[in-house]
């Protein structure tokens, strides 16, 4: 026949065919062929890093960091594996030179274990009333603590951000506990978690737990207590009786917007909006209850580049340019919709291009009123 592929199916041509290809060698041929199959597959070739992520590793691996290089990149954000060691040497936690990290981090959680000693691990009656009712509180808020997040629903945790709370009250009797601290802790909880982990999604979802040892979170806990205790100490005033710092954050924003969008500030003042009732608490606890927390370490890879005033100076200008990015929205609303508006802010589906977008607003904003006379109320503090 012509072809021969009719009544052989696939078109297999057989020895009768006339090829010189018998049976045995097409068997033969198959097996072979099944064995190439089951062959491992060839990995894929590693990604190129990116000039950003390159130049980042260079600079953070360096023997000695030079800080202002490290501030410089971290403006843009920070590669993922990098922000644990980043975020501490920019908090003032690691030296800069590497072969000093080593000694610093043995010594800092060997005081702060010493810390617990003396102020956790005691019988509630060597306690002061203050230092019990701090305690009570601190107790209370712990479970209150980003509740929609797995990670700090363990129990575990939540015992290593009490215990961490509880004793940076004690040794800071001038401003104590106040609430909104204990969310302070929390992106530093995540990310120096995620120095044990590969995955975010894992981190936050707190399967993280699952794995890490006691050590390692005696470690996370003792880290995440000095650099919360660095971060503070910029920013103490917002913390003391009456928060004199977090007014005048508040009422710094009101002025600025008031310059910048005029129509704004004049619908929420009609509407009987007051700057206090939405603001007070986007400065008290830094819009970690605005955004979600992979969008709070973006925010705070530029704060922590802003040597000495990202978490208030430029704090305002972001949270100035964020309410402004609603502004046709607000103006359409009265006050019963504006005031639940302001409370839940429609941020839940946003990422780092959008907090990007608002860093690059809020820097705008730097470059034009940072530093005049006529600017804002703050330069009289």
């Amino acid at each position: 026949s012509a072809g021969g592929s009719g009544e052989n199916g696939g078109g297999m041509v057989s020895a009768s065919d006339g090829s010189g290809v018998t049976p045995e060698e097409e068997a033969h041929a198959a097996t072979v062929v099944g064995e190439q199959d089951q062959s491992p597959p060839r990995p894929e070739p590693e990604k190129k890093q990116s000039y950003k992520d390159a130049t980042f590793e260079k600079t953070i691996n360096a023997p000695v960091v030079m800080v202002g290089d490290l501030r410089r990149l971290s403006w843009n954000g920070i590669p993922r594996k990098h922000r644990p060691q980043a975020w501490k040497i920019l908090l003032g936690y690691l030296p800069a030179n590497s072969a000093r990290r080593k000694q610093t981090l043995e010594r800092k959680r060997s005081e702060y274990r010493d810390a617990i000693a003396t102020h956790y691990d005691i019988d509630d009656n060597a306690r002061t009333m203050q230092e019990q009712e701090t305690l009570r509180q601190v107790l209370v808020d712990v479970p209150r603590t980003a509740p929609d997040i797995a990670l700090f629903r363990d129990n575990r945790l939540r015992q290593a951000l009490g215990r961490l709370l509880y004793i940076w009250a004690c040794r800071h009797p001038a401003s104590s506990y106040v609430q909104g601290i204990n969310d302070l802790a929390t992106p530093l909880i995540s990310v120096f978690l995620s120095s044990y982990c590969d995955d975010d999604d894992d981190v936050l979802e707190g399967k993280i737990m699952d794995d890490i040892t006691d050590d390692q979170l005696f470690e996370v806990e003792a880290d995440t207590y000095w650099c919360l205790t660095n971060l503070l100490a910029g920013i103490q005033d917002h913390y003391t009786a009456d928060q004199p710092g977090v007014q005048r954050m508040v009422m710094r924003l009101e002025e600025l917007v008031a310059r910048i969008d005029a129509d704004l500030t004049q619908h929420l003042r009609e509407t009987g909006i007051e700057f206090f009732q939405f603001a007070f608490k986007w400065m008290n606890c830094l819009l970690l209850r605005e955004f979600t927390l992979p969008c709070v370490m973006r925010l705070w890879d530029t704060y922590l580049s802003e040597a000495g005033g990202g978490f208030e100076d430029f704090h305002v200008y972001v949270c100035a340019a964020f309410l402004c990015q609603f502004s046709a929205e607000v103006q359409c609303m009265q006050f019963d919709e504006l005031f639940g508006f302001m409370q839940n802010m429609p941020t839940g589906d946003w990422g780092d291009g959008e907090v990007e977008i608002i860093l690059s607003q809020a820097y705008v904003l730097s470059t034009l009123f940072d530093g005049s006379d006529a600017h804002l109320i703050s330069q009289n503090r």
